[in-house]
């Protein structure tokens, strides 16, 4: 815990905000901090105002479901979004996860950050990047 808030203090002079994220038991057994409820936890007890939650909805979707709930009851403590489908931690489209919902949903609260892609590309990176069209989505 003093590491962290040894961080987000440094890092806060400079006008950074820090982000912490959940990582599912099933994909790395051992990992710290499991779930969303975890992590704010852990950002309440170190109270630091540059604290965040990184919100990867591929870590919650193995762990606990309701994204879209998520999403709307912690949208004030989340400042960054990562994506992969699920079940094969691929690109969006490929497994059970309705990501065209949930990016509606973000543009509904007004999400204005990055999304960021951490899958593993089916059946390649350049393949793998057909979504992003498909889903309506655009690239910064």
């Amino acid at each position: 815990m003093e590491n962290l808030k040894f961080a987000a203090d440094a890092v806060g002079q400079i006008g950074v905000k820090q982000i912490v994220e959940h990582i599912n038991p099933f994909d790395i057994p051992g990992f710290f901090l499991n779930r969303v409820s975890e992590v704010l936890d852990v950002i309440a007890e170190a109270n630091r105002p540059n604290l965040y939650l990184q919100y990867d909805i591929y870590h919650a979707a193995r762990t606990e479901g309701n994204l879209t709930q998520t999403l709307r009851e912690q949208f004030a403590k989340i400042d960054h979004i990562q994506i992969a489908d699920t079940p094969g931690r691929n690109q969006p489209g490929t497994g059970e996860i309705n990501y065209p919902f949930l990016f509606a949903e973000m543009d509904k609260l007004g999400y204005k950050g990055y999304v960021g892609l951490e899958y593993v590309p089916k059946p390649d990176t350049l393949s793998s990047l057909g979504w992003i069209k498909q889903m309506g989505c655009q690239l910064a």
